[in-house]
């Protein structure tokens, strides 16, 4: 028979239990033994739902407090001396190195947190040091959940990262120099004794993910493949269960000579067919003699229905060249960035609620897929039938289709990406219109959103107080804001977006074009959710959607009042898009409607305006080659095209969660933004250095400290972040700001970094005026 299986579940509960239970038990109001209670209720929750959806192989070791990539580096003894020389007890220690701690004396800086390939989960970056050392933690977590199911008497197939993107995926310490991947053979024997201990617990099968296979690796990683799985394949029926072999977000046909070299004694190999259905037939050539094909099919990463005869038809090629004993129907990759389920959407339209399917649903696909395979289509003839309808419904629904919008689109000329003038004069205008000092200071955009803002949005929804009250709490928040602004003596200063709820849900809100949830929440990172909006269809913007709060907020304030959108990538990548319409299209309508705001604003009296792209890198396509610059030159088309349509006298902001632009600085150049915010406190600020060497003519404000983090750094440390930052920027080219936006901090420890913050670009002002 074909089977089904689910490669991960989402972690956080139906009802975001697991978030609500972290941040409690970092509030003293929960205890440790209750948080791990809360963790052992969801894990059983959730081997239920898809035991109960007819599951045939269960993911067990896919939960996580945090992030499931730190929880093996805890797990591997990969702890910097500075996190383990506190003897904090275990689940402190976890925490510590994914958020910081600064408590009782400690004070630590949490790890480096980047993007999960193209996703926007966050995974916490492996770091090694020049004498790394590997042992296996006494009570292994994927052991002690494997045990956990049994016991509750669900057979589950433990998941792991595999060794070798484990190290790729890593990086050596600050002041360290060691090479991850040199690391292979002292880390090779933990993983052999992690896997005879679940082979003595029972578990058949494992599943060990190796994503990196989807990259265009170097030499010294391919090569790394051929010996570690020469030893892992060698425990397989012996002292070691069998190894599923997991790939996804790309085609590994690239790779097909590490496949062959080093991969084709595992049990079973599984690849994504959702992103590349094309690599079957060269995936299945290349299969060993006895190995069995993981089909992903259901996609893992959007929330649309599964159209189950196109999978069906897919699954049954495999079948006709392997048999049913050696295909296995499978998500394309853990269900991780899908919301939990679509029960809890009471408010959702029918009409397009009948279009999608979430974590709970997508389960209930792969075996239905399973078993048409298997025993016939007749066997599920009548959700065939209800899913060939929901097809049909949404391909030919009014919803989708705007002639409005695209008569617009097609009038776009090239004239309308371009400024009227280049920088040089643009920055001369800006100079005159802002007077800025140097090192000019600010904030990313969100202030704390506190529960008394959190209280009156939800009694807004609710229709229990008017929106004219609604509307004055706000004004007093922002006036609150600004207060606050002028009492640190910020230089550019923003509204505080007490309105808003999401940085893209808020903008999709007040768009035509897009749907929403109550609770399809996705976790992000540790225990930040998201609640993605979603297009269903053509986007425009029929009314202004930030100019009254900024121009509020320019009323009452004594310094230049920054507009704050989100971009167009951004807004395309952290909603759930269509899968009918290709992205740039859908990319190109959203530059529209926010090219609109960004002109409204400018009227409105807003001379500066950021328009955040995070998500720009993130939907860089994962290898190299034609098909990047493809994207590069429509993504960075949308962000010029939202932000072209002003005077050279307003100054044009952007932000980006991240500063490894190398290997696309091009484009970072070709969006022409005036100034650009960077994530870049837990990086090298040697990474700046690209900005030198392709002579970066425009302005650049590194982040000097973490947003992600409760703990406040000092003036000292940041003057440290800035001295580093001027060893490769102009003193006129740096800008002095946090990392991100502060919505997710609490106030006491926002206006004390920001006081820190502020002292130290004042510090630098003097020193080089003096100089001057």
């Amino acid at each position: 028979m074909v089977q089904s299986s689910v490669l991960g579940f989402p972690r956080m509960g139906k009802l975001r239990d697991l978030k609500k239970a972290t941040e409690a038990y970092w509030a003293g109001k929960l205890s440790q033994d209750e948080l791990l209670a809360e963790g052992k209720r969801l894990r059983l929750e959730h081997w239920k739902i898809q035991k109960d959806a007819g599951v045939d192989v269960i993911p067990s070791n896919d939960f996580a407090y945090y992030d499931h990539v730190l929880d093996q580096m805890q797990m591997f003894n990969v702890i910097p001396e500075r996190y383990s020389k506190h003897n904090l007890p275990t689940i402190d220690e976890y925490f510590a190195m994914g958020r910081g701690h600064q408590k009782d004396g400690i004070d630590v800086p949490s790890l480096e947190m980047v993007k999960w390939f193209d996703s926007n989960y966050h995974y916490v970056k492996p770091t090694f040091q020049d004498n790394q050392t590997f042992k296996l933690s006494a009570d292994p977590k994927p052991v002690r959940h494997f045990l956990e199911a049994k016991e509750a008497g669900i057979t589950t197939r433990p998941v792991l990262l595999g060794p070798v993107s484990f190290l790729t995926l890593g990086k050596a310490d600050r002041d360290q120099t060691v090479d991850p991947i040199s690391l292979l053979q002292k880390l090779l024997p933990v993983y052999e004794e992690l896997l005879t201990q679940l082979k003595k617990a029972g578990a058949e099968t494992v599943q060990i993910d190796e994503p990196v296979l989807v990259f265009d690796l170097p030499s010294k990683i391919r090569d790394a493949f051929k010996p570690a799985y020469e030893k892992l394949t060698a425990l397989q029926g012996n002292s070691g269960p069998q190894i599923v072999l997991a790939t996804y977000f790309g085609d590994i046909v690239h790779n097909f000579d590490v496949i062959d070299a080093a991969l084709q004694g595992t049990y079973a190999f599984h690849v994504d067919l959702v992103r590349h259905p094309e690599q079957l037939e060269k995936v299945i050539e290349h299969l060993g003699p006895k190995q069995i094909l993981s089909a992903g099919v259901v996609d893992g990463r959007n929330i649309w229905k599964n159209n189950m005869q196109k999978s069906i038809e897919i699954v049954e090629t495999a079948v006709q060249k392997l048999g049913k004993e050696r295909v296995i129907v499978g998500t394309s990759s853990s269900l991780l960035h899908t919301p939990h389920t679509l029960d809890s959407e009471k408010n959702l339209d029918e009409e397009v609620r009948d279009w999608f399917a979430f974590a709970t649903e997508k389960a209930s696909e792969v075996a239905l897929i399973a078993k048409a395979v298997t025993e016939g289509p007749d066997s599920i003839r009548s959700a065939l039938e209800a899913n060939a309808k929901s097809m049909q419904a949404r391909a030919t629904s009014k919803r989708t289709n705007n002639p409005d919008v695209k008569k617009r689109q097609e009038a776009v000329t090239k004239e309308m990406h371009e400024r009227k003038s280049e920088f040089p004069t643009r920055y001369a205008e800006q100079k005159k219109t802002l007077k800025l000092p140097l090192f000019p200071t600010t904030t990313i955009g969100s202030f704390p959103q506190t529960k008394d803002i959190r209280i009156h949005r939800n009694k807004f929804t609710k229709g229990e107080i008017t929106a004219e009250e609604y509307e004055q709490f706000i004004e007093k928040e922002i006036r609150d804001v600004i207060a606050i602004q002028d009492e640190l003596q910020l230089d550019v200063y923003v509204h505080g977006e007490p309105e808003r709820n999401d940085m893209v849900q808020y903008f999709g809100e007040r768009m035509d074009g897009y749907v929403f949830t109550t609770h399809a929440w996705v976790q992000s990172y540790g225990s930040r959710c998201v609640r993605p909006p979603i297009i269903v269809g053509d986007i425009s913007r029929p009314a202004p959607m930030t100019v009254k709060e900024s121009k509020y907020a320019a009323s009452v304030s004594k310094k230049p009042m920054k507009g704050m959108l989100t971009g167009p990538i951004t807004c395309l990548r952290w909603s759930f898009p269509r899968d009918d319409v290709h992205q740039s299209v859908q990319a190109q309508q959203l530059a529209l409607a926010l090219r609109d705001e960004v002109v409204d604003l400018e009227k409105a009296g807003i001379y500066v305006i950021q328009v955040d792209e995070p998500a720009l890198r993130e939907g860089l396509p994962l290898r190299a080659g034609a098909e990047r610059e493809k994207y590069l030159s429509w993504a960075v088309d949308s962000f010029k095209l939202s932000t072209a349509g002003v005077e050279d006298s307003t100054q044009i902001h952007s932000h980006f969660c991240y500063s490894e632009f190398q290997d696309f600085f091009h484009a970072i150049a070709a969006l022409d933004a005036d100034v650009l915010s960077i994530e870049n406190s837990k990086s090298d600020a040697k990474l700046l250095k690209v900005f030198i060497d392709e002579a970066y003519p425009r302005h650049i404000g590194p982040g000097v400290y973490d947003i992600h983090s409760p703990r406040v750094p000092s003036e000292q440390e940041i003057k440290d972040r800035i001295s580093e930052m001027l060893q490769y920027l102009k003193p006129d080219q740096l800008w002095v700001n946090p990392d991100c936006g502060l919505k997710t901090r609490q106030w006491k420890e926002t206006k004390a970094a920001l006081a820190n913050m502020v002292a130290a670009a004042q510090y630098y002002r003097e020193q080089y005026s003096k100089s001057a």
